[in-house]
């Protein structure tokens, strides 16, 4: 994040959504679609020491 003049960067955040949509991003790379069955952090961490 970019810091601009006069701003409290204690007071600077990131929003749940814009978490959430770079993580679907992530995953959809690594080729890691939504299931029931397996963790999709795991598997990103898991294809990340991989390659």
């Amino acid at each position: 994040m970019c810091k601009r003049e006069g701003e409290d960067p204690a007071r600077m955040f990131v929003s749940e959504k814009t978490v959430s949509k770079h993580s679907y991003n992530i995953f959809n790379k690594l080729g890691l679609e939504p299931s029931e069955d397996d963790n999709r952090r795991v598997l990103a961490v898991l294809a990340y020491l991989e390659g």
